[in-house]
């Protein structure tokens, strides 16, 4: 099972606050484990400029400003900008099925910064990380709920309408979750 380019949401079991109606975008998934970002946190302490400026970098007044999300609680100082496919950072970009791309260079700051990058972006501090086999075992435990992704509900800038929004695509109620698993 390879969840590369997929969701996950949260199912209303969630015990880890942290992840509580989570959206992540699984950005590698392979036997040595798994590395996404959640999609639907903004951070509430750090704009995408006052970020600019703690780095440095200047930027051109009327370009778009992405919002600064948590990516998960994984190393919170470094920062991840999730993309449309259109944009290839110094060849430090990893590009992920779906018409996606993750870059972790700052060169990608500074095109954003002067007009020059993706079309659509998401910036993330911080990842979520799950050691060999550990994302399998919490699937096992009915975690994680897996959906295709969308550019559309990736890049939206209604974070806090994208658990339900995700769930909705899937034809699923969010009413109707349980948190317990079972077996049939």
């Amino acid at each position: 099972m390879d969840l590369t380019g997929k969701l996950l949401l949260a199912m209303p079991g969630m015990t880890d606050p942290r992840f509580e109606k989570s959206v992540i975008f699984m950005c590698a998934h392979s036997g040595d484990g798994a590395m996404g970002l959640i999609v639907n946190r903004p951070a509430q302490d750090i704009t995408f400029l006052q970020l600019l400026s703690q780095l440095s970098i200047s930027a051109r007044g009327d370009v778009p400003v992405p919002q600064v999300h948590l990516g998960g609680p994984v190393e919170h100082g470094r920062g991840f900008v999730l993309h449309s496919d259109d944009y290839t950072g110094n060849d430090a970009t990893l590009a992920v099925p779906g018409g996606f791309g993750m870059t972790a260079t700052l060169d990608v700051l500074e095109d954003i910064a002067q007009g020059e990058g993706p079309a659509a972006c998401l910036l993330a501090l911080g990842y979520s990380g799950w050691g060999p086999g550990q994302l399998e075992g919490e699937m096992t435990q009915n975690a994680w709920l897996v959906a295709d992704a969308s550019s559309a509900l990736i890049f939206d800038p209604d974070s806090d309408g994208k658990w339900a929004a995700a769930l909705s695509a899937m034809g699923i109620d969010p009413v109707t979750l349980s948190g317990a698993a079972g077996r049939a």
